[in-house]
């Protein structure tokens, strides 16, 4: 009901720019560009922790509808966007719940999960040329301010953001954002988000090369900088090779790192190197955190609190483990196979195995590891066409001797993900 009343709003919004254009109806890219999409997500993650801490689990329902208008015609060009989400909590009660990396629903002081939860968010944007403004509830994707909707409902920030296509195969960003709506929660943060300000870009060299660079500042927290790099080599038409570089420098505030007893220094890269051969594809990936401070990020329930969204962190040995320790090397080997070449359309499979080593925390150095393994299946035609399958597993383990840092355990995730295009 109430991501109705929302969709009634976002309407009225189209019709009451509508009625302030000069142009015909027909003439209005606002209303032919306009789109209405709904996702409806079915999610479970559980968490079989070992060393005799609480299992975790939670199961939810949600819906997801994105409205997207186009632009009024002239010069400066008007437009709405909005979203709205809903989740209905299927399992995961007290106890159970409240994992930091789960997080579907948020507890109340009691330590009681919501039985249900509903948000929504507007913005507006404004296009001259080649450069768009948006202001409002937006849902970002950069390298240090990236949307976490890999769990039952997506993070959201508010704020704003200018995105930029004026120069031939540039794109810019620059944003200020001053509160953040979790992923589990009704509202925004209730004020533990201060500033978060970005800038950066990226360049395509040609189709098959591009570079990025992004720096960002949370206030009271740390100051980012990212530079990433993707090269594509096709050796003939069956065979290519992929490498991509993903690096990160982070300064942490003292008063923070105190806060943390950590240091105030990281840097964390990742370089993978991936050979695609017809429905093949092998990885191999090297990881290394150096400086006296893991790599930060996120957060909710942990003293780490960063707000920069559950998703930053573009590095190449990021599953369950982010393998981000002070001082930590890894190495993966991963392989990928798409069977539609074996008679199997939308079917797919991925398997990865990381091992990291030198892990340092206040008492010691240790090793973790982690065995990956995702199965996924869209579906193809038909009346479900689009409806995605996804099961995931992975088996974490670390060493005794690291466990303030990190808690090995088994892990399962199903998602049932289906897309529907209203308009």
């Amino acid at each position: 009901m109430k991501i109705t009343h929302v969709l009634v709003a976002l309407c009225l919004a189209t019709l009451s720019l509508e009625s302030r254009s000069d142009s015909s109806i027909a003439d209005l890219d606002f209303i032919k560009d306009s789109r209405l999409n709904v996702l409806l997500r079915n999610a479970y993650i559980s968490r079989d922790y070992k060393n005799g801490r609480q299992d975790k689990a939670e199961w939810g329902q949600g819906a997801i509808a994105d409205f997207q208008s186009g632009f009024t015609t002239g010069p400066v060009g008007l437009g709405v966007d909005g979203f709205a989400t809903y989740a209905v909590r299927l399992d995961g009660g007290a106890g159970r719940s409240g994992a930091n990396g789960i997080d579907f629903f948020k507890q109340d002081g009691a330590g009681h999960p919501a039985p249900d939860l509903a948000r929504a968010g507007a913005s507006i944007k404004m296009r001259v040329f080649g450069t768009v403004l948006r202001y409002g509830d937006l849902k970002p994707a950069l390298p240090v301010l990236n949307t976490d909707d890999s769990r039952l409902l997506p993070e959201s920030f508010t704020g704003w953001m200018v995105t930029s296509q004026e120069l031939p195969n540039t794109t810019l960003n620059a944003g200020h954002f001053t509160a953040e709506a979790r992923k589990s929660a009704n509202g925004r943060d209730n004020g533990r988000l201060q500033e978060i300000d970005v800038l950066g870009g990226r360049y395509e060299l040609s189709a098959s090369s591009s570079i990025s660079a992004y720096t960002s500042n949370v206030k009271d927290h740390l100051t980012r900088y990212y530079l990433g790099a993707t090269q594509v080599v096709a050796l003939d038409d069956r065979q290519s090779v992929t490498f991509d570089l993903n690096g990160y420098k982070t300064d942490i505030d003292r008063a923070f790192a105190d806060s943390l007893r950590t240091g105030t220094d990281n840097k964390i890269w990742s370089a993978a190197l991936t050979y695609a051969v017809g429905a093949h594809q092998f990885t191999l990936a090297h990881q290394r955190s150096t400086g006296d401070a893991g790599y930060l990020y996120g957060g909710y329930q942990s003293a780490g609190y960063v707000g920069d969204g559950g998703g930053t962190i573009f590095v190449a040995n990021s599953y369950w483990s982010d393998f981000n320790a002070p001082g930590e090397r890894s190495w993966q080997l991963g392989y990928g196979i798409d069977l539609a070449a074996y008679g199997l359309p939308g079917l797919s499979y991925r398997i990865a195995y990381v091992r990291g080593t030198n892990i340092h925390t206040a008492n010691a150095v240790g090793t973790e590891r982690e065995l990956f393994n995702q199965l996924q299946y869209a579906v193809q035609s038909g009346p479900a066409k689009g409806l995605k399958l996804r099961l995931r597993g992975s088996w974490l383990r670390v060493s005794a001797d690291v466990r303030d840092y990190n808690e090995d355990g088994n892990e399962i995730r199903a998602f049932i993900d289906y897309p529907m295009g209203i308009f």
